[in-house]
């Protein structure tokens, strides 16, 4: 069974395969390969971006269901 990589692993990977893209030294075929790898880079961080947003969302309702709205501060880390 394959081991499922981290979001940063896979952000790290999509921006090897962007820079590689934007270099413009590969062939088209290379470029279509690494486009398609992008793409599925990308869709696997959004999915890992939702479900962490829904367990947040998760974790901010109250225990009547509704969602309790807060604002992020980066100074209280």
């Amino acid at each position: 069974m394959a081991k499922t990589k981290s979001f940063e692993d896979n952000m790290l990977e999509l921006e090897t395969v962007v820079s590689r893209l934007e270099s413009g030294d590969a062939t088209l075929d290379e470029s279509m390969k690494l486009f398609e790898q992008g793409i599925k880079l990308s869709k696997s961080c959004r999915t890992m971006l939702d479900k962490a947003e829904q367990k947040v969302t998760i974790l901010l309702q109250n225990d009547d269901g509704s969602e309790v709205e807060e604002e992020f501060d980066v100074q209280e880390l």
